[in-house]
């Protein structure tokens, strides 16, 4: 109860404010007359006189940020709860998420975008700190889509000015792997499929390492790759009974979604894999497939520089070697099967009949999605004669001097 002068109509001096459907009402609690409608806040000067203020400048509003500030603040802490996160982390999501709140960028946004911009705190600072995380573990925390997550994120980097590292594929690994169930002993995984953690990452990350040479990761999404790489590192360390798990029910199995790009990226890996196991003297007995290929992915991977080099061509030699007769007496240099040879490989006789070695190219231009047609064959231009008809207009372009001009235009007169 707050007592503002007299009410105008009976003279009582009591008068209280009521709150009817969210808005503050001065109401006289004798007569019951309505003094003032909309008054939204008391503290400030004007309000004290009460004479309506804008919205923008009364205390509704900052009590309206206070709470969301308070709101936001309290879902960065529970995120690093949740994480795990040291307390100096959290600490510093919390800055970073009241400097933001401050800037106008983010005072219209919608309630989501505001609700994830807690969540781009936290995954700055455990980037700038190199803590292993994912954005696609705080989307799966929050319930967010990726898209409008990373949104939110870019405005936040260019809003307060952060340089944020990127994370490394190593980092991304491990984080990727911490997830598997297959490392947990847990009810619903049979006991054949449960694997060793340290034995998993080393394998799962030699085969990242392979696909990384072989361009497979460049300018693609790294969760595929891995997954794929990790599927393969899994069946190789006990190929007996999990050669017959398919990559979807090993997803099911570890607790992790399938991206779509995975199928896509396992046959890639296993094509690599055979191009590498068919250079391995006590394997050329054996018609591998891409089941069977796994179970030597150790001595693959043991081998893995000298059988890259055996298996695929660089293409630099032969391209010197095409160069090479326009140079005069200069000597040509070795074509890519002597340099195989001399450095340990089999040559181009010992390898399989019919066989080529496939460039070392990205798969983007080993496999184009779109093939350049050809240019249609432009028809034969016609023999130039000298006396072809020539317009006025051509003649005019020809004539530089005024003498010219008028005697052009004298010998037009007569024409």
């Amino acid at each position: 109860m707050a007592a503002r002068g007299r009410c105008p109509e009976c003279g009582s001096a009591s008068l209280v404010e009521d709150a009817h459907y969210a808005q503050q009402q001065l109401v006289c609690a004798a007569c019951g007359c309505v003094l003032a409608e909309g008054l939204l806040t008391t503290t400030y000067t004007d309000e004290e006189h009460l004479r309506e203020v804008a919205y923008s400048q009364s205390t509704g509003q900052k009590e309206q940020l206070s709470r969301c500030l308070q709101r936001g603040i309290r879902r960065v802490q529970d995120l690093c709860k949740v994480l795990q996160l040291p307390a100096a982390f959290e600490e510093t999501a919390v800055s970073y998420f009241q400097r933001a709140l401050q800037l106008p960028a983010f005072h219209l946004v919608s309630l989501e975008k505001k609700e994830l911009l807690g969540g781009c705190c936290v995954l700055v600072t455990c980037r700038q700190r190199r803590w292993p995380l994912t954005m696609g573990t705080v989307c799966s925390l929050l319930y967010a889509k990726q898209e409008l997550f990373a949104s939110v994120y870019l405005s936040l980097q260019r809003e307060l000015g952060l340089s944020v590292p990127a994370l490394s594929l190593a980092d991304l690994v491990t984080t990727h792997l911490s997830s598997f169930r297959l490392v947990q002993p847990t009810a619903s995984v049979p006991a054949p499929f449960l694997e060793d953690k340290e034995k998993l990452l080393a394998r799962t990350m030699a085969i990242v390492e392979l696909a990384s040479e072989m361009w497979l990761v460049t300018g693609r999404h790294p969760v595929p790759v891995v997954t794929a790489a990790a599927f393969l590192a899994w069946q190789s360390l006990r190929p007996g009974p999990r050669l017959s798990c398919p990559l979807a029910r090993f997803c099911r199995l570890a607790g992790v979604e399938l991206p779509p790009p995975a199928q896509l990226r396992l046959r890639e890996l296993l094509e690599i894999l055979l191009g590498m196991a068919s250079q391995l003297s006590w394997l050329r007995g054996f018609r591998l497939d891409k089941k069977t290929v796994v179970k030597h992915i150790g001595d693959l991977l043991q081998h893995r520089l000298f059988l890259l080099k055996c298996a695929f061509s660089q293409q630099d030699g032969q391209e010197q070697q095409d160069t090479a007769p326009g140079q005069g007496s200069a000597r040509a240099p070795p074509s890519p099967p002597a340099v195989a040879q001399q450095q340990g490989c089999p040559s181009a006789g010992q390898q399989q009949q019919g066989a080529t070695l496939r460039p070392l190219l990205p798969p983007c231009l080993i496999h184009p999605r779109k093939r350049l047609r050809p240019a249609a064959p432009s028809a034969p231009a016609a023999a130039v004669t000298g006396n072809e008809p020539i317009s006025d207009s051509e003649i005019e372009q020809y004539l530089r001097s005024p003498e010219e001009i008028r005697a052009f235009r004298r010998a037009k007169a007569w024409s």
